[in-house]
């Protein structure tokens, strides 16, 4: 995933290029004065950047497991999911989970059948919030001595959604729950369809990486 994490990084810096113009329109500074008052504004922005970065990573979903300990998992490797599913999200975030899923575990040699093993069944619960994460920049210091400082501040993003995302699989035979993943994660409330496209592929994976469980 790596363009994934580009395209994240790139729309954080227009974020930043965005706060820096208005900061220096504010003070109504040209371009040659902005040049010599702040002469490291680039390095300045790309500082940011990675601790926004490392911020980013920080602050990923959470994922917790639940499983019949008596399951031998390795039986299991064709799947469906449920021809209905009450997910409690709009069809096209269904589909973007059920594109990711596929992915996933078609890498791992699982096959999507018609008369599957197991069913995938996930539903959601979900509120907004306002956003959590912030940026302060602070811009001091004379002659061309430049201090910066990232603290609270500038809210990123706007509102949140705060989503718990529940992903159930289930034996074909004996309708009955074997392994669980309770995903818990924030994403923008003005997310666009590729960043939550990135976003579930992202949650979807790191839920995944612990199946089948270390018994």
């Amino acid at each position: 995933m790596e363009d994934a994490q580009r395209l994240i990084f790139n729309t954080i810096l227009k974020q930043l290029d965005c706060v820096f113009r208005r900061f220096t329109n504010t003070l109504n500074l040209s371009c040659v004065a902005t040049a010599t008052l702040f002469p490291n504004l680039k390095a300045m922005k790309y500082i940011i950047l990675s601790v926004c970065a490392v911020f980013l990573i920080s602050c990923g979903a959470t994922v917790s497991y639940d499983y019949d300990k008596e399951t031998d998992f390795s039986k299991y490797t064709s799947y469906n999911y449920f021809p209905v599913m009450e997910s409690g999200m709009s069809p096209l975030d269904d589909q973007r989970i059920i594109k990711a899923t596929d992915s996933l575990l078609q890498e791992r040699g699982f096959v999507k059948s018609e008369n599957p093993q197991f069913f995938i069944n996930f539903y959601t619960k979900e509120f907004t919030s306002a956003s959590r994460n912030t940026i302060g920049i602070g811009v001091g210091g004379g002659g061309r001595n430049t201090g910066i400082g990232v603290s609270g501040g500038i809210p990123i993003g706007g509102r949140q959604v705060n989503q718990q995302l529940t992903m159930d699989f289930i034996d074909a035979t004996r309708d009955a729950l074997f392994w669980q993943a309770l995903i818990e994660s924030d994403f923008k409330e003005r997310a666009t369809p590729v960043q939550k496209e990135i976003h579930y592929y992202n949650i979807i994976e790191k839920a995944l990486k612990k199946y089948p469980p270390k018994q």
